[in-house]
């Protein structure tokens, strides 16, 4: 009787270590990273640039408000006539008061070159009157009270004040003349010497 044959015992199968897959990185990571933007350091104030408003070249703005006496002042009625309209934060405070003083001391010297002086804050007709009233201020003061005419110039902007944001006047003069376009702009003015520069300005051709 023939033999039955054995089988074979079957083999060990050799244990396989899985291949580590690539790290991938997910799809957040894989997103660009936004540039960081610097906080902005400043022990005193900064403004927010802007490129709305009004530039040299540009048609000024057309406005009719009231003065420190309560009269209406409009555009129109400065029709032909060279005028500057400087923008100031609030009445009776240190740089406002500088520059405003400033002007009243440099009056003569614009009224000889035709030109007439008016300053433009958000404050009332009666905190105006104070004011004018308290420096002897000769020249015309505007209540801006609902911002039309600083947004209208780009003057009412974003501010910082140790890290405190908040909506305010960007201090800024604009030289506008006899045809109604605005000849020079000055924007985040700086008192000192200010009135000097727009005096010579009013001077050229």
């Amino acid at each position: 009787m023939p033999r039955a044959k054995r089988k074979k015992p079957a083999g060990r199968r050799r244990a396989t270590t899985p291949k580590p897959k690539k790290a991938t990185r997910s799809a957040k990571a894989r997103r660009p990273t936004p540039p960081r933007t610097k906080a902005v350091k400043s022990k005193g104030e900064a403004a927010t640039k802007t490129g709305a408003g009004v530039h040299e070249g540009s048609r000024a703005p057309t406005f009719s408000l009231p003065d420190q006496a309560g009269r209406v002042v409009s555009s129109s009625a400065l029709a032909g006539k060279s005028y500057v309209l400087y923008f100031y934060p609030k009445d009776d405070t240190s740089g406002c008061t500088r520059e405003a003083c400033g002007f009243r001391d440099s009056l003569r010297g614009f009224g000889s070159k035709g030109v007439k002086i008016i300053g433009v804050s958000p404050d009332s007709e009666a905190s105006h009157a104070r004011f004018a009233g308290k420096y002897g201020l000769p020249f015309t003061l505007l209540a801006d009270t609902d911002k039309a005419l600083a947004r209208a110039y780009g003057v009412w902007v974003k501010k910082q004040n140790y890290g405190r944001e908040y909506m305010g006047i960007l201090r800024s003069t604009f030289l506008v003349d006899k045809r109604g376009i605005v000849k020079k702009a000055w924007r985040g003015v700086r008192v000192d010497g200010h009135v000097d520069a727009v005096l010579a300005a009013a001077g050229e051709p």
